[in-house]
């Protein structure tokens, strides 16, 4: 047991670990386009246009997603004011609190301080949590409530009163209503299919099928009066969501973003860094555990059947198996705290096998870094010559990796947990050690801010790609940016009549521009490939080029 010293001592280290990952590096990342320009300037309009009920996205219907991420962003900003933190305090805000959910479910579980405390510091700085978690993206909240649904569903089935069993299914209905209402239908996915195996083998059907309709009273109740809202002001919504959003999306040929069966499983592994070494033996304790009652099962099923399913979806992406880290970090907790107090050379051994595995990421991305830098790349390189400082902050953070995993192997019983400490130097130069090429194609605020003045004194702003286009919107606080030769994600709110004129083709551009030219200042913003693509465009009165992006600007005549 730890004294209250050690207590102490893990609480403040993991105090100071969050503010160094979680914190203080988040606002000077710039935003990345598509994903987190999007989620920005959706919530940005809600604010601006008190529309609480129907999504939209440059003024256009967008119906991608149901309402109650977005309402969470808004509250970022709401609170935090125009700021790259502000934008991502809903993915930090709900991955933390998915660290707090895992802590209180481990404590359920064990009744073990330390595996409490572990199982939310393994999980916030797992690798694939940290970068999704500090993502502008609307997978932490999905995270968030199925984390809550199955902590809820645990807390009613252990219950002994009918009080305490009505509470945690009443709380499971309230998440899942909230899961839907944040990502729709498949945020049911994980908690039905992931109690699953507990439920069969412990044969707690008759109890389910008695308390199971309060969670769907609950869920139908949440989600009911925005549904109603919406289909009255939107009758086309549930129709464009249930059958493009979910069917097509999942199940149907063309899905988007398909990928093989096996897809997830690098994912899952290179995932679990800085834990990896961790993850044969929490898997093989949870599976040798898996008949007593402290939920070794639970937690197993929690990670297999939602994998499973998400594997045999079309369409993937890797954020989805998200939710599956938190039961992960659960039982590596459990299990790196039974090797520790077991303390014998073979159970010591697959710490000392996890600091080794971080000594060689640490090598590779290092040499990564030297090979592609320009001394020593010959081809164009990743980073250009004037970028040498990035190199070597690229450097310098696998360096740190390297040596703090390297230290975890000497004396491994008390050095263990500096693997904490491996991704923290990527953490901290991330925003600082991208390459330029790449910066200029992923993120539009470089180039908004070297050309501020024309773009805010422009009567029209056009953009090729709605992920540029939206953060010129975040940046100029006008939702009235128009798309220009390609419709990308907002074709179907562009297929509206009151959305007409909203869209210019590459044909038409030529004779729009004549036309509204002596209305003011125009200004193109493209991603582009080569300045050879410019050459088919009318001359432009200036010109700006960032990397892949560059404005075009057309004085009034």
């Amino acid at each position: 047991m730890m004294t209250t010293r050690q207590r102490y001592y893990w609480l403040a280290a993991g105090v100071l670990l969050y503010a160094l990952y979680y914190l203080f590096p988040i606002d000077y990342r710039l935003l990345w386009q598509p994903d987190e320009t999007r989620y920005a300037e959706i919530s940005r309009e809600m604010l601006a246009t008190r529309e609480w009920i129907v999504p939209h996205f440059l003024g256009l219907r967008y119906f991608e997603k149901p309402i109650a991420g977005y309402w969470i962003n808004a509250l970022g900003q709401w609170l935090l004011g125009d700021s790259n933190f502000s934008v991502r305090f809903g993915a930090i805000f709900s991955t933390t609190l998915s660290g707090l959910l895992g802590c209180w479910l481990a404590w359920s579980l064990w009744r073990d301080r330390l595996i409490s405390l572990l199982s939310g510091i393994i999980f916030l700085s797992a690798f694939l949590v940290y970068g999704v978690g500090t993502y502008a993206v609307l997978d932490p909240m999905i995270t968030l409530w199925m984390t809550l649904a199955m902590c809820s569903f645990w807390w009613g089935a252990q219950a002994t009163t009918p009080g305490g069993k009505a509470g945690g299914y009443l709380l499971l209905g309230v998440a899942c209503g909230l899961g839907v209402m944040t990502k729709g239908f498949l945020a049911l996915a994980v908690p039905v299919i992931g109690v699953l195996p507990w439920v069969i083998a412990r044969r707690r059907w008759g109890e389910v099928l008695r308390w199971g309709w309060l969670s769907v009273v609950v869920a139908v109740l949440v989600v009911l009066p925005w549904g109603m809202a919406i289909a009255r002001k939107e009758p086309d919504f549930w129709h464009y969501f249930f059958w493009v959003e979910h069917i097509q999306r999942f199940a149907m040929s063309n899905a988007q973003h398909k990928a093989p069966f096996w897809y997830y499983l690098p994912v899952f592994i290179l995932g679990s860094l800085p834990w990896l070494g961790l993850l044969p033996g929490a898997l093989r304790l949870g599976w040798k555990e898996q008949h007593n009652d402290r939920g070794a099962l639970y937690l197993l099923g929690w990670i297999a059947l939602p994998l499973l399913f998400f594997s045999i979806a079309k369409g993937k992406l890797v954020t989805y198996i998200l939710p599956c880290f938190v039961p992960l970090a659960l039982l590596m907790a459990r299990y790196v705290v039974v090797v520790v107090r077991a303390h014998t050379p073979r159970a010591l051994k697959m710490l000392r096998a996890n600091g080794y595995i971080n000594v060689l990421v640490g090598m590779v991305g290092s040499i990564a870094a030297l090979a592609l830098a320009p001394v020593f790349y010959s081809r164009p390189p990743l980073w250009d010559v004037p970028e040498l400082y990035k190199c070597f902050l690229a450097l310098l953070a696998f360096m740190v990796w390297g040596l703090m995993g390297w230290l975890a192997t000497r004396n491994v019983a008390r050095r263990w947990p500096l693997a904490v400490l491996c991704p923290l130097g990527v953490a901290l130069v991330f925003g600082l050690a991208v390459p330029e090429r790449i910066m200029a194609s992923k993120t539009p605020q470089q180039l908004i801010a070297l050309t501020r003045e024309p773009l805010q004194e422009s009567r029209y702003v056009l953009s090729n790609s709605v992920g540029v286009a939206a953060g010129l919107a975040w940046e100029l606080k006008r939702s009235d940016i128009l798309l220009y030769s390609s419709r990308g994600e907002l074709q179907y709110g562009l297929s509206y009549p009151d959305s007409e004129g909203r869209f210019v083709t590459a044909h038409e551009f030529a004779g729009w521009l004549a036309q509204h030219r002596q209305e003011g200042r125009i200004s193109l913003v493209l991603r582009i490939d080569n300045e050879a693509q410019l050459e088919s465009l009318p001359v432009p009165d200036n010109r700006y080029i960032l990397g892949r992006m560059a404005l075009l600007e057309y004085l009034p005549q």
